[in-house]
């Protein structure tokens, strides 16, 4: 069992500029025993914040990115045949459980209805683990957080949390840093100066102005962090721009050339 902690120990800090109070609540919500549900758009930091504070804790962290073909069988562990036996392998959420780590099940609405509900155990006081395959229950030690993450203003209405899930969490809402911090991000993170990261982030601030108008989503921090490693790598800043932030969020024609007017006239 100390190899599965040790595999999924994470080795380096990952860099995280806190916002607000996100790091006390975490801690708190750790300490309480409570699992979390973390709210907010794609590539805004969910994902690094849970690599962070798993770092900070010193807690293993298991990652399971949520699909539709995921099943209760994906996340708990199933037999399989091995020569002449038959030997059970432990799922995700079964190792996350075993070893006290923190398991985040990243974007959890897009997994199958059937398949969230086999965490409800896992939410409430009783904190255990069912696995109807073997007939056992696994108690979860004090040290296993469950953190689950998705973007609300994403998802339609068939592909949505139920109530009996959301009530079972304490919900953090995170959304993109105001300018100063995103540029101090985009800056750190691309590998670039001040300035150019200050107009990556203009960019992005007046892009995702146009959502509601033809676009589902703005741009993320995540994309203008790519924008600024392309520029590190000798890449022009324009054309960093088209291959980061113009192409990837949308097909539309009229609305990517509204987004290159938009780069030329910051650029």
């Amino acid at each position: 069992m100390e190899l599965a902690v040790e595999k999924y120990k994470v080795e380096n800090e990952p860099y995280y500029l806190p916002i607000a109070q996100e790091v006390g609540l975490f801690e708190a919500a750790y300490t309480a025993k409570l699992p979390v549900m973390l709210k907010g758009p794609t590539g805004c930091g969910k994902t690094r914040f849970v690599e962070y504070m798993a770092y900070k804790m010193n807690r293993p962290l298991v990652t399971v990115a949520c699909h539709e073909d995921l099943s209760a069988t994906d996340l708990v562990g199933r037999f399989l045949l091995e020569g002449d036996e038959t030997i059970w392998h432990d799922g995700p959420l079964t190792t996350a459980v075993r070893s006290g780590a923190i398991c985040y099940l990243d974007e959890v609405v897009e997994a199958r209805k059937d398949t969230v509900v086999i965490i409800h155990p896992l939410t409430d006081d009783r904190r255990r683990l069912p696995i109807e395959k073997r007939g056992t229950v696994i108690e979860a030690p004090p040290e296993f957080m469950l953190v689950v993450s998705y973007n609300p203003g994403y998802q339609s209405i068939l592909k949505d949390l139920k109530q009996s899930t959301r009530q079972r969490f304490v919900a953090m809402e995170f959304d993109y840093p105001n300018a100063e911090a995103e540029t101090e991000i985009v800056a750190k993170e691309g590998g670039i100066d001040k300035q150019t990261a200050k107009d990556l982030v203009s960019i992005g601030q007046k892009v995702r102005n146009l959502r509601g108008h033809g676009l589902e989503e703005g741009v993320s921090t995540r994309l203008l962090i790519y924008a600024a490693q392309m520029i590190a790598k000798g890449i022009t800043p324009v054309d960093a721009a088209e291959v980061a932030l113009v192409s990837p969020i949308t097909d539309d024609r009229d609305l990517q050339r509204s987004i290159r007017e938009i780069v030329t006239t910051i650029i």
